[in-house]
Order: structure tokens, then sequence, then C-alpha cells
């Protein structure tokens, strides 16, 4: 039921089945809970229970699950007598996820958190739930996220949706959670689940992953399918892991990668695919020369600076080289997104409204403005100005989106990270990933946010990686890793190896502001 917690008998009743040993939640990693698993110190089942009195306890405060999955423990079951008949299907079988509500699940709404897909239930899972599925994850439910993947609006709040409220950021309540990936985020660091998938556009994994201090990879578009996936861009969509440790979220990357012959896209993923944890390399910085991008450090704030400089010492200590990277200029490629994002929303959008069932009425993207206009909850905080934008585009053939389309391809990929890299003798380029957190504004929207380091990578369809560097005053900030098509074995190593020696992670304290935020003395060991 969405909303609401419909928890099990026994889901309140968990610790009746603890284990032998204490399983700490607020630290617990994916790596962690799978050798758990594997040495049968926990069983599936156990984890779910725990994870769903969690929820029911820390939920309220912040609002980054908006349903549970109600087979979860179906799933669990099944994955323990898998692991008690010696037959797992992998060192992910029984971990229990949060999916992004703009991921079909079969037999869940899917609602991208809009109102008039409250009655969107389909009959078969987006392709990149299967391959999960395949590898034993258990849904745990869903992740609530700025509404539509905040495209409707210029002037919207991140993690606001008409379908699931407001999610806020679990280190300060009154602050953002990002978006549009903000339930998935926050529900991770609020140790809601064992990890989560999130979608990215342009910043919606790895804004929301840096501003709650976990792991966000975008990868490389067309390594992850599409397929099932409620659309803004066939150029930049992707979907990606986020979970509390490097290992993790490549652990959570091998199962979701893979070709799909329904999206076009992913052609050439299954060459490209690998067991990315496998190759993990604590030494991966040693000789590596990175390039800092400072065309892009005016974004951001002086004591986000700060802890930056710090992690450049840490990465010089590990035997990285660092080279200065200025010669980019940004604006040619903001000109053109929104043309591009927008012509193909409203395309894209009208294909995926096609496979709804009868129950979802709206079937294009003006139906979905009529509807927002006929229903104030919608419309409460912001309007529908990028929807007005979008639905006035010409289509795919239009001359100036294939203008815009194709320069910005250029500009950001041969011409831009290609180059930088070629050219600087670079395998990767960093950044900060964004600032620390900003108050949430419902009259204004985002307006605060700013800085960021997303559109580059974005616009390209390049992968790029957010690792915890720090805090500012107890909001996390997070370091970037910016590489070449399908370089995510190579970013994830780098990220691996500078995860090791900043031991960033500290779980979140739910302080109600600043003024009340106090230095906790909790800090999680990976």
């Amino acid at each position: 039921m969405r909303g609401k917690f419909a928890l099990g008998a026994g889901a309140l009743c968990c610790m009746a089945f603890a284990p032998a040993f204490a399983v700490n939640l607020r630290c617990a990693s994916v790596g962690t809970l799978s050798a758990d698993l594997a040495a049968h110190r926990i069983t599936s089942q156990w984890l779910v229970r725990a994870y769903e009195a969690r929820i029911a306890r820390i939920n309220p405060k912040i609002h980054a699950v908006i349903a549970l999955n109600p087979r979860a423990m179906a799933e669990a079951r099944a994955s323990d007598a898998r692991r008690a008949a010696g037959h797992p299907l992998g060192p992910l079988d029984g971990l229990p996820i949060l999916v992004k509500d703009n991921i079909d699940i079969a037999g869940l709404p899917t609602t991208a958190g809009s109102l008039a897909l409250a009655k969107n239930v389909r009959a078969v899972s987006a392709t990149v739930i299967r391959n999960l599925r395949r590898a034993g994850v258990v849904i745990l439910g869903r992740a609530n996220l700025s509404e539509w993947a905040n495209i409707r609006s210029e002037h919207s709040t991140s993690g606001w949706s008409a379908v699931g409220g407001l999610t806020r950021n679990p280190y300060m309540l009154d602050r953002t959670a990002c978006g549009s990936s903000s339930g998935s985020a926050a529900g991770v660091a609020a140790g809601l689940a064992a990890a989560a998938i999130g979608t990215e556009t342009d910043g919606s994994i790895t804004c929301p992953s840096a501003m709650n201090g976990v792991v966000g990879l975008k990868p490389t578009v067309g390594l992850v399918s599409r397929t099932g996936i409620v659309p803004i861009s066939r150029t930049q969509d992707t979907a990606g892991p986020i979970a509390r440790t490097v290992r993790g979220a490549a652990m959570l990357l091998t199962a979701m990668a893979g070709s799909d012959p329904a999206d076009p896209a992913t052609v050439h993923a299954n060459a490209h695919r690998t067991n990315y944890a496998a190759a993990l390399n604590p030494d991966a910085l040693k000789g590596v020369r990175l390039g800092i991008a400072e065309f892009l450090l005016k974004n951001y704030t002086p004591k986000t600076l700060a802890v930056f400089d710090h992690a450049l010492k840490l990465l010089k200590a590990e035997g990285a080289v660092l080279v200065k990277v200025d010669d980019y200029h940004m604006a040619p490629l903001e000109k053109n997104e929104n043309l591009v994002l927008l012509t193909e929303l409203k395309v894209d959008m009208k294909a995926y409204l096609a496979g709804s069932p009868p129950a979802v009425k709206s079937r294009t993207l003006a139906d979905l403005i009529a509807f927002d206009n006929t229903h104030p909850r919608e419309m409460r905080w912001f309007g529908q100005s990028l929807f007005l934008q979008a639905e006035r585009t010409k289509g795919l053939s239009d001359p100036a989106y294939i203008r815009a389309h194709e320069t910005n391809l250029r500009l950001a990929g041969p011409d831009g990270i290609d180059r930088l890299l070629q050219e600087h003798r670079v395998v990767a380029l960093i950044a900060p990933t964004q600032n620390p957190a900003s108050v949430i504004d419902l009259i204004n929207g985002d307006a605060g946010i700013g800085g960021g380091d997303s559109t580059l990578p974005a616009v390209a369809g390049y992968p790029y990686i957010t690792v915890p560097m720090g805090q500012v005053q107890g909001l996390p900030v997070g370091l970037s890793f910016i590489g070449p098509k399908w370089s995510e074995a190579r970013l994830l190593g780098l990220g691996y190896a500078f995860e090791r020696v900043a031991r960033a992670f500290q779980p979140p304290t739910y302080a109600r502001d600043v003024q009340h935020w106090h230095p906790s003395k909790a800090v999680c060991r990976y």
C-alpha cells in the first residue's frame, strides 16, 4: 500500500530472530552483509525484518521510503532456502535493497512521484530489476524521488513528490537530500536497506549520494538497460547503484549491467561488463595521473574547497600525480542541454505511457499537464514550466534539436572529456561533487543548491563516481572521479583506493538544524 508501511506481524518483533552477534545496520554495507549471509551468521529473512523495523522507526523523520514490497519476505525465504541447499545465486543473494519509484517492479505501482501514475502497475519488471533478481537481490521497497525525476519545473524542490511527500537529509533534517534519487541516497545513508538503485539524467545519482554521504555511480549510458524506467532522455538517462561503500556499488553494478535487445543503446554492454568488485585494488592510485578540473572549482564554497584540498593531499600521499586542467568552458554545453532533454522527454514519455495499464488515463505529456492542472496537490509547491516547454518541442526530426544533440555530444565527449584526458595525459578528472546540502526551500525551490560537476559527464554519457571525502559542519561532501566511456572498472578502483584512506563515512545524526548539530563520535570502518 502506498505511503504507509504494512509491516508483517513479525516485523516489529524481529529481535526475537536476532543472530548470535551484533549487526549494526547503521554501518552495515553490502560487502559485510554478503559475508555474514555466506557464513550463515544471519538470514535474509532476519535482514528483511530488521530493515522493516528500522524503517518504521527512522523513516518518519526523513520520508525516504514510500512503500514496502509485500513480497519481500517471500523473496527472502526463497533466498534462505537456496543458501541452505548450497546453491546461492551469488554474493548478492538475499540482500534487501530499495528501488527508486520510477523503475518498474511487477505488481507494484511505478509512479515517478506523480498521482497521475498512482495506478501504473506493470506486469513486467524493468530489465535492471530482472537482472538484480537473477542475482538473488530482495526488493525491500520503493524509494521516494523528486517528482518526474526533477523535470517538471525549473523551480522544483528536490526530494518532493505528490505521492511521497518531502525527503529530508538524515544529517540535518532541515536540509535537502538533493535529487532526484533523494530517497534512494537518504535511505542508504540512514541504514534503511543494504543499498539502493537510483537513476540519473544529470546529477540525480551523484548529487544525492554526495549530500547524504554515500557512494553513487552513474554508469556509461548503455551499460545498464533503461527498459521499464520512466524516461527523460534517451541520450542521458541511466540507472545506477547507491551504496555505503565502493565495493557495494561495484557488486551491484556487476549484476545490473548487460545488453538488452529492447534498449538499442546497450548493444555493446555485454562486451564491456565485468566483475567490477573483483577488480578493486587498494593500490589503484599509485602512479596514476589525475586531472583537477579547475574549470569547475569556481562553483564551490571555500569550506567545500578546504575539504577538497585535504582530499588532494590524501591522493598525493597514495602516489597519485595531480595535474591542473583548466582549458574547458561549460557555457556552450549548458546552453543546448535543455532542448535535447525536453525534446526527448515528450517523445519518450509517450512511448512509456503507451505501455501503462488501462487504469492510467494519461497517455501523452499533454495529458500529464492537464492532469496536474486539475489536481491541486500536484501544483501545491511549484508548477510545470519544463513540461510546458517540452510540449512545445517539435520532435526528433527538428533541425534545432539535431544540431543541439550532435553539438553537445561532440563538446562533452570527443572535444570535452576525451580531449582533456588525452592532452593532459590523465586517466580521470576529479572535483568536489557538490557543495554541502542547502536548507530546504519549498517557496523558492532549489535555487540554493548550486555548484556541481555532473553536467559534463552527463551530456557525454560517460561514467563517474562520487565517494565521501569529508564533512562541512556535519554535512557530507563527496569527491568525483570522471572518466571516459566504459571506464567504470577504473573509476571504481580509484574510488576504492581513496575511500580506504579517507574513511569519511559517518552515520547520520538527524540533527534538527545546524544550530542543534554536535559532532558525532560514531564512526563506521570498512
